[in-house]
């Protein structure tokens, strides 16, 4: 019998009650009205425009589970934390949990406890959780920051490329896809690798009248730190300074105290606790600037931020004015200000590099890995270790990449020390299984199952993950017991696993493998013009604004805006030529 859906009106009065806003934004009502209705969303909203609402108001309404996929572990906790603080039912699952922390409250979903969960990507690559999500039953998919899900845009996870596959197994839910920035073409690719049917699209307009855009030369960091202290004491208000590396965040933030100027670190490399004193900090308006890395900033909405500066030139123009947009939320003139020198570019040529080794690198490292693994196929040591191991210059972040590649084609895992995962090998032929198990018992039953999801494999002896086996087998503690009976009639050989990196099958040559050399080479090539276009606005001749606007297929755009640097005719311009720093 069908329901009744919950109608904006209904959205309006959650809203109202449960985060204490009178009205949506503009962009939000359409895209809760059109989640409401049951059908796939995609939403471009810029940074600041609310987009986490465009799923938790609805989250709130629907029947059954609001799942939400989302690449950050530090911002996943931060929006669990704001929900909960709220006394709104939200949780995670990633990587920081135990296995007893996520029994816990997977125990709270299945009890109903729970209306928005948050999932990392990786989550869904081992075990069984989408299946035991659609037991649940599962009203939403939510997927944030979704233009990693398109190799054209401009933060492409591979982990992302499953999600598709996901969403089916957690039995076909309607979709919302999120992102700050998307050209048209990343927009049709979200679409098409989601594979959501007829999208209702929102966008709503990309361009910030209130940002003044600037770019300022700088060949060393020497003059850099110069030009930063000379803004912040030029210009009033809060400001956040983006920095490249950690190193870098630690060293500015130094030179800005040095100077008088208060200001605080914020990178991933802080632990919990300190991140979020320095977040609150911030927040309350204690501290004049945060220098960070581009973790800072996300799910944050601090109206009154007056200064944006790019200390060194972000990787792609989708990056930069999503942190700019972090400027002059309150709708308030603000200042966004890039420190560029040619230089800059290497350090994202060195990240592109490591993210998307050479096939050779791969190889190398795969053969290394089979040198190296144990009999399950376990191999001991670090990226560090292994690129100390490897022929030729290679570094720890191309070893990084290499086992990204190789994990993404089912050559390589790294296993939580979860007791589900075992190294199985069949003894018995399938005459003598036939012959000596009763066609309805339990063991054959097991073996068939274990053969379904393994195959050929089994004979020569392969991994396989217990929780991943059909519900009625209880996951691995229940199928343990049942494996060991058929160990002690000969038919299989089974051995535990402890947790860590290994190679799925470490006799397997590496070129049976599905690997995409040809998307390795396409997504490389696709970052390497993003870094280019972001040179190219740094040393435009012409409004930057529309340089922007342009880019994103925003109509808005204009040949002149009257509010950038070349514009108004403030801007000193630089050479293209390479300089020693």
């Amino acid at each position: 019998m069908m329901t009744d859906r919950p109608d904006l009106g209904v959205a309006q009065t959650a809203l109202k009650i449960h985060f204490g806003y009178d009205a949506f934004r503009a962009g939000q009502d359409e895209a809760i009205e059109s989640v409401l209705a049951g059908r796939d969303t995609l939403v471009v909203l810029p940074t600041g425009g609310g987009k986490s609402l465009c799923y938790q108001v609805p989250a709130l309404l629907l029947p059954g589970l609001t799942v939400v996929v989302s690449p950050l572990i530090s911002l996943m906790k931060d929006q669990v934390d704001a929900l909960t603080a709220r006394g709104l039912p939200a949780t995670f699952i990633n990587s920081t949990l135990s296995g007893g922390e996520v029994s816990d409250r997977m125990a709270r979903v299945r009890r109903g406890d729970v209306k928005l969960l948050y999932v990392a990507p990786e989550r869904f690559d081992a075990g069984a959780l989408a299946e035991r999500l659609c037991e649940v039953g599962v009203s939403l998919f939510a997927v944030d920051e979704a233009h990693c899900v398109s190799e054209w845009g401009h933060d492409f996870r591979p982990s992302y490329l499953r999600l598709a596959q996901v969403r089916q197994r957690l039995g076909s839910p309607p979709a919302v896809a999120l992102t700050a920035t998307a050209t048209p073409h990343v927009r049709t690719d979200i679409a098409r690798q989601l594979r959501m049917e007829r999208p209702h699209t929102i966008i709503t307009g990309f361009d910030r009248t209130n940002l003044r855009l600037q770019v300022v030369p700088a060949r060393t960091e020497q003059e850099k730190d110069d030009t930063l202290v000379a803004i912040m004491r030029e210009h009033e208000g809060l400001a956040i300074v983006y920095a490249a590396t950690r190193k870098a965040v630690e060293r500015v933030a130094l030179t800005l105290t040095r100077s008088r100027i208060p200001a605080l670190a914020y990178h991933a490399g802080l632990d919990d606790v300190h991140r979020h004193d320095v977040q609150e900090q911030f927040m309350r308006g204690d501290v004049r600037a945060i220098v960070a890395t581009n973790a800072f900033g996300m799910g944050i909405d601090k109206a009154n931020v007056r200064l944006v500066v790019h200390h060194a030139m972000p990787g792609t123009l989708e990056a930069y004015y999503q942190e700019a947009g972090r400027a002059g939320r309150d709708g308030l003139p603000a200042g966004v200000f890039l420190l560029h020198a040619f230089q800059d570019r290497f350090t994202h040529e060195f990240f592109i590099k490591g993210a998307h080794p050479d096939r050779a690198v791969i190889e190398e490292v795969y053969s290394l890995m089979q040198r190296e693994a144990d009999s399950t196929g376990r191999v001991s040591g670090d990226a560090e270790r292994l690129a100390r191991l490897v022929r030729g210059k290679v570094t720890s972040r191309e070893v990084e990449g290499a086992l990204r590649v190789l994990a993404s084609a089912g050559a390589y895992r790294n296993d939580p020390e979860s007791g589900a995962v075992v190294h199985l090998r069949m003894l018995a032929t399938p005459e003598r299984v036939k012959r000596e198990l009763d066609a309805a018992s339990l063991e054959l039953g097991l073996l068939r199952a274990l053969w379904r999801m393994a195959g050929a494999a089994l004979q020569a002896g392969t991994l396989v993950d217990l929780d991943r086996l059909p519900p009625g087998f209880g996951g691995a503690a229940g199928a343990l017991p049942v494996l060991e009976q058929l160990r002690g009639g000969q038919f299989i050989d089974w051995a535990r696993t402890d947790g860590g990196p290994r190679l799925v099958n470490a006799e397997r040559p590496l070129a049976t493998f599905p690997l995409d050399w040809a998307g390795l080479d396409r997504r490389r090539s696709a970052e390497l013009a993003k870094l280019d276009t972001m040179q190219q606005y740094a040393y435009t001749r012409g409004c930057r604004r529309g340089f922007v606007l342009r880019y994103f297929g925003d109509p808005a755009a204009t040949a002149t805006c009257g509010n950038c640097d070349i514009c108004l005719g403030t801007h000193v311009p630089q050479s293209r030529e390479r300089r020693a720093p």
